[in-house]
C-alpha cells in the first residue's frame, strides 16, 4: 500500500522524507518532485529495484533510466571521462533540465538495462530530490509516467498512473513550473539530453541533441558554440 506526503508540511517532510530513504534501501519505488517533471525513483545500484521501476513503467531493457546525482563530484565518479564542453555546459545548466550521456566507469557495479556502456546523468535543480540524493547517493529515474503517457506535473499525476508499485510519494506541488517560458515546445517541462559519447577528451567531435527540452539549441550553442552541436 503506497503512502502520500505533502512536503509543504513540515512534520509530513520529514516523516516522507525518512520512509523514502527506507523504501529505497529495500529495493522499492519512490515519486518524487524535480524542477522538470515528477520522477519515478529507484537505487540505481539494485538491478531488481531498477527492473520494477522499467515494470511500473512498462518499459522494456532497451529504454535505461537516467540517472539523478547531487553533485558534479559524482558526475566524475561515475562517467569514464567528461570532456571540457561537459564540464561548461554542467557549470551552465546544473543543478538544472540537462541530462548528459556520457561513457559509464566500467567498474560500476550496477545494470540500468542496455546502457551500451553509457549513463545519462542530471542533477535536479530541487530542494527536496537534492536532499534525498544527498541521503542516497545517485538514483535511477525516469518520468514518472506509464510509458507512452503525459509526464507527470504533480504527484496526483503520477499516483492515477503508477498506483501502489510504489511504496511513497513526496508530494511537492506542481513540477516544472519555472520552465514554461524557456522550452523549445510551449508546455514541455522535461530535460533536454544531450549525448556527448561522440565527443572525445580531447575536445574534438560532436554533441547531439537526443531530447529537445526546458534547455534550447541557443543556450547550448551559446556556451559551447554552434559548431560543436550536431545539426
Amino acid at each position: 500500500m503506497s503512502q502520500t506526503f505533502d512536503c509543504a508540511d513540515d512534520d509530513e517532510l520529514l516523516t516522507g522524507m525518512r520512509l523514502a530513504r527506507a523504501a529505497l534501501g529495500r529495493g522499492e519505488l519512490v515519486v518524487l518532485p524535480t524542477d522538470t517533471v515528477y520522477g519515478l525513483a529507484a537505487d540505481a545500484f539494485s538491478p531488481a529495484a531498477v527492473e520494477r521501476l522499467l515494470e511500473a513503467k512498462g518499459r522494456g531493457r532497451t529504454s535505461p533510466p537516467p540517472v539523478l546525482i547531487p553533485g558534479i563530484p559524482t558526475l566524475d565518479a561515475l562517467a569514464r571521462e567528461v570532456p571540457q564542453p561537459v564540464r561548461d555546459l554542467v557549470a551552465a545548466f546544473w543543478p538544472g533540465g540537462l541530462t548528459v550521456i556520457l561513457h559509464a566507469q566500467p567498474s560500476l557495479q550496477w545494470d540500468l538495462g542496455e546502457t551500451r556502456g553509457t549513463v545519462a546523468l542530471r542533477m535536479p535543480d530541487h530542494r527536496i530530490a537534492l536532499e534525498l540524493l544527498a541521503e542516497t547517493g545517485p538514483l535511477a529515474v525516469s518520468s514518472a509516467n506509464l510509458s507512452g503517457q503525459p509526464s507527470a506535473a504533480s504527484a496526483g499525476d503520477a499516483e492515477g498512473m503508477l498506483g501502489d508499485s510504489v511504496a511513497v510519494y513526496l508530494d511537492g506541488g506542481a513540477a516544472g513550473t519555472g520552465y514554461e517560458a524557456i522550452g523549445e515546445r510551449p508546455g514541455d517541462t522535461s530535460s533536454t539530453i544531450v549525448d556527448a559519447t561522440g565527443l572525445a577528451a580531447g575536445g574534438s567531435g560532436l554533441l547531439r541533441i537526443v531530447r529537445a527540452g526546458v534547455i534550447s539549441r541557443e543556450a547550448l550553442a551559446g556556451v559551447v558554440g554552434e559548431e560543436l552541436i550536431a545539426p
